[in-house]
């Protein structure tokens, strides 16, 4: 399978917002009104950057990398990188998409010439933590937060 991973296109923006509620629906992962943030794609592209994963048949993947100044940034501090709402197609999974878009975001955060990547996950995420701790990325726990009660972050990091 050949694929690229590239900036989303304004016609895909709509696709972009359903295949991240229906990644993050698929695990558990959303709840109250968080499904109308993984579906503004349009405001993320405006907001923050929002990188796909797409081969010749559509959308394999999608993150969203905040960079210093974006109002989609959660945790990271002005010399840090951060990147949220990673989501795979349910077609995609197990091709190695979240680790490419992961690494896509170090890369993003090294060509900003900042010295670290952080981002927050949910603890039941379990399958995205193994990613990370696969690319060297290590818990932060003075950054673990809860945006809402009951469902708590945890934070991780990267010094590049």
């Amino acid at each position: 399978m050949t694929w690229e991973i590239r900036q989303a296109r304004p016609d895909e923006y709509d696709a972009v917002g359903d295949l991240t509620v229906d990644a993050y629906t698929h695990d558990g992962f959303v709840r109250g009104e968080y499904a109308m943030t993984l579906r503004a794609a349009a405001d993320r592209a405006a907001k923050a950057e929002l990188w796909v994963a797409a081969d010749s048949d559509g959308l394999l993947g999608t993150v969203t990398y905040c960079p210093p100044g974006s109002v989609y940034r959660e945790i990271g501090l002005e010399h840090e990188g951060e990147f949220r709402m990673l989501g795979v197609a349910g077609r995609a999974r197990g091709l190695g998409i979240g680790t490419a878009l992961t690494s896509h975001c170090i890369e993003r955060t090294r060509e900003l010439g900042l010295p670290r990547i952080v981002l927050s996950s949910a603890v039941a995420m379990t399958t995205a933590h193994r990613i990370y701790e696969r690319l060297g990325f290590t818990r932060l726990p003075e950054r673990d937060w809860a945006p809402i009660p009951g469902l708590d972050l945890y934070a991780f990091s990267l010094d590049l």
